[in-house]
């Protein structure tokens, strides 16, 4: 029942090949929050990634950390771009969350190349991370995006600060296309070789919403079949050395963990046609064009 650790990076910690996505909390009773940590606990998952942006769901975990701080690896995101807001919002995280110092402290979808400038540049969010870092407010810096362009984004990141963890999109639909294949292939590469973690978000996505009832609290439709959703989570996990992050809705939060502890590491996982005829039955679309 309990799912696989590997290495995160080069943090020195053993993190589930699930981490949490508390996104999922951005907008739920603490009494249901709870009821999902019972899940996680249940799973044994020991790693959550949460941000300042996701409504409440530093706020939601507050009481978690209060009772198992040192059984997870907690990672949050910032969405500031410039040192003085960047240090602001981190001194507010570790407020909402009760807790003295964040495992890994992310500058949150740096896509945009003017936002990106200004973040890794002097007097940019990145100078907070480097200083909190010297005092012990994070243990780790990382960077995190969305979109077609963001591989290629990451590989320019990596080459301007020693990112400790990267986290990007990576299912079997966006990867049809050869130029974000081409770059995230070559920045797991990257990553490999420097020891940085890679997470990867969007596993169970299904198609963009386009106008149609929102049945869940994803900005995205995701698969709720469980067959399909294993289909969709065994493809993201048998590629080595990845993390898969959890989908923002606690409904199918049970499902992407059922099928996570079903995966036999180092099993083939599905085939191309297995995939190939998940997306012609469904009408799977990409998320990004």
């Amino acid at each position: 029942m309990t799912i696989a650790t590997q290495p995160f990076g080069r943090s020195g910690h053993m993190s589930t090949r699930t981490l949490f996505g508390a996104a999922a909390l951005g907008h739920v009773t603490q009494e249901e929050a709870d009821r999902t940590l019972e899940v996680l606990l249940q799973y044994g998952v020991n790693h959550i990634d949460v941000a300042a942006s996701y409504g409440d769901a530093e706020l939601r975990i507050a009481p978690w950390l209060a009772r198992y701080r040192s059984q997870f690896y907690v990672a949050t995101k910032t969405d500031a771009r410039t040192a003085q807001e960047a240090k602001e919002e981190l001194q507010r995280s570790l407020e909402r969350m009760h807790i003295d110092y964040v495992d890994l402290w992310q500058l949150h979808n740096l896509v945009d190349p003017i936002e990106w400038d200004t973040a890794l540049s002097p007097g940019g969010a990145i100078d907070a991370a480097v200083e909190a870092k010297k005092q012990g407010l994070i243990r780790a810096v990382g960077v995190t995006g969305h979109g077609l362009q963001i591989a290629a984004t990451h590989r320019r990141s990596l080459e301007r600060f020693d990112f400790d963890s990267v986290l990007l999109p990576y299912n079997y639909i966006t990867m049809q296309s050869p130029y974000y294949a081409e770059n995230f292939n070559a920045l797991v590469a990257t990553c490999q070789q420097r020891n940085v973690a890679v997470q990867t978000i969007k596993s169970i996505a299904y198609k963009p919403w386009m106008g149609r009832k929102h049945t869940h609290n994803t900005w995205y439709e995701p698969l709720e079949d469980q067959q399909d959703i294993d289909l969709a989570v065994h493809w993201v996990l048998k590629r080595p050395g990845i993390f898969l992050n959890t989908v923002g809705d606690i409904q199918l939060l049970p499902k992407v963990l059922d099928a996570t502890s079903r995966f036999q590491e180092g099993s083939p996982g599905p085939s191309n046609e297995q995939m190939q005829a998940l997306v012609a039955r469904l009408g799977m679309e990409p998320l990004f064009v």
